[in-house]
């Protein structure tokens, strides 16, 4: 009862979700360059040496930013459309009368998954750059690479490993979510901490969010990042990692991938319930603080009955 419709805060999903991947980009570069196996050598930084075993995640932080821009744009309208129309299609679906699991996970699966099949040129044409020993310095020129030695199909190459990692992610992530927006107690409009307290239950069901989301797709992570790099069907990927690393590759960049990809999820849902909650709080745009702190109210009287 507590949580916002997310038809009136469209602006602040798009804004929330590009504050997330621009600060973030450092992070999924570290990432896609552990996961992928991209060999990077010792590096000197100010004077001092860099250890190999801390390379890559030195030069994922340092320039040039290779596709940046374009990185950062599929991110934002990915993750924005995601959770928006996930939200959005959660709502319309409980009023239409579905059920809580349905409405939760339905609109994920189907948003996740057009998203990532529209993206994954940009995806992979980015991951690619980000491999120190490749030649071309930006997204085009590495898509029309792609095209020349691959032909149309090589641009959604891994789409597969791309839609498993992807589509699980963020069910997941939206999942936790709700299911921590119904059991966590809302806070009490006449506390004088109110405000805190929103900030800090937001805080902490982003972060829950985000961590079982990227934890339980990084073994399909590592998969489409080694298609990416040697243009191998999901079947051979697989071998070809299983014979080199046993069950580790279920691990392979799995230190980075936590912080990479659980950091951005869970700083797009917290950005948006921050951003959400600013625009009440300022009268901009919804129904207003006042209407939100009424329905807490309700939302933590019903539950102190529940307990009673």
């Amino acid at each position: 009862m507590g949580a916002p419709s997310a038809k009136e805060y469209p602006t602040q999903y798009l804004l929330a979700s590009a504050l997330a991947a621009t600060g973030c980009y450092p992070l999924w570069r570290s990432a896609a360059i552990g996961q992928s196996g991209f060999r990077v050598s010792a590096m000197n930084v100010g004077g001092v040496t860099i250890p190999k075993s801390l390379a890559p995640y030195v030069y994922g932080f340092l320039p040039p930013y290779k596709g940046m821009g374009m990185t950062v744009f599929g991110m934002t309208y990915a993750r924005a459309a995601i959770f928006y129309f996930s939200d959005r299609g959660h709502d319309t679906m409980l009023q239409q009368g579905y059920s809580e699991a349905t409405a939760t996970v339905a609109p994920p699966l189907l948003i996740s998954t057009i998203v990532q099949v529209i993206n994954q040129p940009i995806v992979r044409a980015t991951v690619t750059l980000q491999d120190p020993h490749y030649n071309y310095s930006n997204v085009f020129q590495s898509i029309r690479h792609i095209y020349n030695g691959h032909g149309i199909a090589g641009l959604w190459h891994g789409t597969t490993a791309g839609v498993l990692k992807t589509v699980p992610k963020y069910c997941c992530a939206i999942a936790v979510k709700d299911y921590m927006e119904q059991r966590l107690p809302q806070p009490r409009p006449d506390s004088e901490t109110y405000e805190t307290d929103r900030l800090m239950r937001s805080a902490l069901k982003s972060a829950t969010a985000g961590v079982a989301g990227a934890a339980l797709t990084n073994p399909l992570d590592v998969i489409r990042n080694e298609q990416f790099k040697t243009h191998q069907g999901l079947r051979a990927t697989v071998k070809s990692l299983w014979n080199e690393l046993g069950f580790g590759f279920l691990t392979r960049g799995l230190g980075k991938n936590m912080i990479a990809v659980a950091l951005p999820v869970g700083c797009t849902i917290f950005f948006t319930e921050a951003l959400i909650q600013w625009s009440q709080d300022h009268h901009l745009l919804g129904p207003g603080p006042a209407t939100y702190a009424a329905c807490d109210m309700e939302d933590t009287t019903n539950n102190e009955k529940k307990r009673s």
